[in-house]
């Protein structure tokens, strides 16, 4: 017991501090999530409208299976861009693994159909009344997509940092493209907060690995505090 209390004591100072190793990972691991998300946004949101406005056949089957990809292993993701961008891979030439933009491939892989998901969601509970004055006013298709989503603004935004949250707590991807590498150069490493917590826990050092975990949680709370406000912000 008094280890663990000396491993938090020791946590905070290596916070308070800013220590080196500590901040440099938490920066690597919010650019990369970051970046992730906001490719899986320029997918998924105009995916998601398309979805959601479309008149096709299978439109509630595709939905369904985007629901269904919510649980869907972040090794299985892992897995499968290893195996794409591997050396036997068909994009192996590239030489990809093992680098933070195979990271940042995984992680938009994985939010993708979250993001998706709940695009459409919320762009299905905008007011039936506000599409039908839309459409009685002349809108173009561009205008009332437009217009749709501007009302369903928080709800999108909710989604982003629902995706973001996502890349940047898992772990079973992040080791399998990018091997948890520590490096001198701030983007040749691969070592982000999950994989660094793995890693020291192993390694018995507590004190960095409680105070890597005390830093995603910080991080984790900011996503859900600016959720709760968007939440707050659609329904005042």
């Amino acid at each position: 017991m008094y280890e663990i209390i000396e491993g938090f004591i020791e946590a905070i100072r290596l916070i308070v501090t800013l220590d080196p190793d500590v901040m440099a990972i938490a920066a690597r691991s919010i650019v990369i999530s970051l970046t992730a998300t906001i490719i899986a946004s320029l997918i998924s949101l105009p995916l998601g409208a398309a979805i959601n406005f479309g008149n096709f056949r299978g439109r509630k089957g595709l939905i369904n299976l985007i629901q269904t990809l919510y649980s869907l292993p972040t090794v299985i993701v892992g897995l499968l861009i290893f195996l794409i961008i591997s050396r036997a891979g068909p994009l192996g030439f590239l030489r990809l693994l093992f680098t933070p933009t195979a990271m940042i491939i995984a992680q938009t892989v994985l939010i993708i159909p979250i993001m998706t998901g709940l695009t459409i969601s919320a762009l299905s509970g905008v007011d039936p009344v506000i599409r039908d004055t839309l459409t009685s006013l002349g809108a173009t298709r561009f205008q009332f997509l437009i217009n749709i989503m501007k009302e369903a603004r928080f709800a999108i935004l909710a989604a982003v940092a629902v995706g973001f949250g996502r890349a940047i707590s898992e772990v079973g991807a992040a080791i399998l493209v990018g091997g948890n590498i520590a490096a001198s150069s701030f983007m040749s490493s691969t070592r982000v907060l999950t994989t660094a917590i793995s890693l020291e826990t192993s390694m018995g050092n507590i004190p960095q690995s409680i105070a890597l975990g005390i830093v995603l949680l910080i991080i984790a709370l900011g996503v859900n505090l600016v959720i709760s406000t968007l939440q707050q912000g659609r329904n005042p």
